[in-house]
């Protein structure tokens, strides 16, 4: 009998390998008790978080608290249910309406994932014959939205204006295009050209979807992400986010101006036959979103904290994945897998957690350690997570 199995040998013995050098596994963490959005304990030891996507430091917010127990109280834990039956709730219109008011959008749907978010709208609304053209470096729920829907997919170097225009020319005129774009990349914590992207997209007939999770409550006047930011939000046809990291929960939602969207909550597979999310989820959610519509004071403190932290690492001498800080998200990039999770553990053993990430997630192969800040950090922190940073990296030889 064949070994279904078999095919994950090569990354089995990696991870043995690995494990065999005596290094905590970076996979297998838990956290004990989380005191906020910034400290939690970690095997015993008070640690602070900068791997959480916790960007606006919205999980312990009063308010949020609040309305989720309220709803709890009110609605029960759960639905039981899909939304196109007994699963949509008050609560749920609710949070469709605070995203068309934070996004001044005409329509809002609201998922139990963000990545069911990008699976249902992607293979939706690009199927057969038609074609998807994404950057390379795009999230996995994109590629598997594209998957899903037997779309073809084009991709183009990573961020690159003229191989994108390029791709597109090569299209049949009269074929149903949809690119698709991220305003944040996770992994670098780099900014898409959105307006220059856009416009060539448009030039071909082709619409435009934006995945904006790692941007949307920090980046822009009003915090709806890097299309905001370049001017260029009302180009764009489908917005797609998520809940899981600026407003603190869990779910996704995609948001659109297009007169026919409302047929999608009876079309996208992962819409209709998926249980929609508990009352308490989308209390916390809409009452997160609604003040994130006012937290442009912690956006700016979001921004500081971007540019110290950035400058402090770059100062000691790591190696990080832009030039300047762009996002959240600043990667410090490692010589490779071993050294990398050496590190990772070097820093939980100072009482500070990151993400450690590998290929295939990583763009170029490359092993990364992933920072990403939080509004809730004070500056009097970032100068312990540098500090910290500076004794790991000297112990496992990193920097000099």
């Amino acid at each position: 009998m064949t070994d279904l199995f078999s095919k994950f040998d090569p990354l089995i013995q990696q991870r043995e390998t690995l494990l065999a050098t005596g290094v905590t596994d970076p996979y297998n963490l838990v956290m004990e008790k989380v005191i906020s959005p910034t400290v939690a304990i970690c095997n015993g030891r008070e640690t602070i978080l900068l791997g959480t996507y916790n960007y606006m430091g919205m999980t312990f917010d009063e308010d949020v608290i609040a309305a989720g127990k309220d709803a709890l109280d009110k609605f029960g834990s759960g639905t039981t249910g899909s939304r196109v039956l007994n699963g949509t709730y008050q609560g749920h219109k609710e949070c469709e309406e605070a995203l068309k008011e934070f996004y001044a959008m005409d329509h809002a749907m609201v998922f139990s994932t963000g990545y069911q978010a990008n699976l249902g709208i992607i293979s939706t609304i690009a199927g057969k014959g038609d074609y998807v053209i994404l950057d390379i470096d795009s999230h996995a729920s994109i590629y598997d939205g594209c998957k899903m829907g037997d779309a073809e997919i084009v991709a183009f170097r990573h961020n690159d204006v003229d191989a994108l225009e390029k791709r597109l020319k090569r299209l049949p005129a009269d074929a149903g295009k949809l690119v698709v774009l991220e305003g944040v990349y996770s992994m670098l914590g780099d900014v898409a050209p959105l307006k220059e992207m856009i416009r060539v997209s448009k030039e071909a007939s082709a619409m435009v979807l934006v995945d904006e999770a790692h941007s949307m409550g920090f980046i822009g006047e009003n915090g709806r992400g890097v299309a905001e930011a370049q001017g260029v939000l009302d180009d764009v046809d489908f917005v797609i986010g998520t809940f899981s990291k600026s407003v603190g929960t869990v779910g996704g939602f995609c948001v659109s101006n297009h007169p026919k969207f409302e047929i999608m909550r009876l079309v996208c597979r992962p819409y209709v036959f998926t249980a929609s999310l508990p009352p308490s989820v989308v209390a916390t959610a809409a009452t997160s979103i609604r003040k994130l519509m006012h937290g442009s004071n912690k956006r700016a403190h979001l921004w500081e904290n971007s540019k110290v932290l950035h400058k402090g690492l770059r100062d000691l001498g790591f190696q990080l994945g832009t030039d300047e800080p762009q996002s959240a998200i600043i990667a410090v990039i490692m010589p490779d897998l071993e050294q990398g999770a050496m590190m990772w553990e070097a820093l939980l053993e100072e009482g500070l957690y990151v993400n450690l990430a590998r290929p295939p997630a990583t763009p170029a192969g490359m092993t990364l350690l992933r920072c990403s800040l939080c509004a809730e950090h004070s500056i009097e922190q970032v100068g312990e997570i540098l500090g910290r940073f500076e004794r790991a990296g000297k112990r496992v030889g990193i920097i000099g």
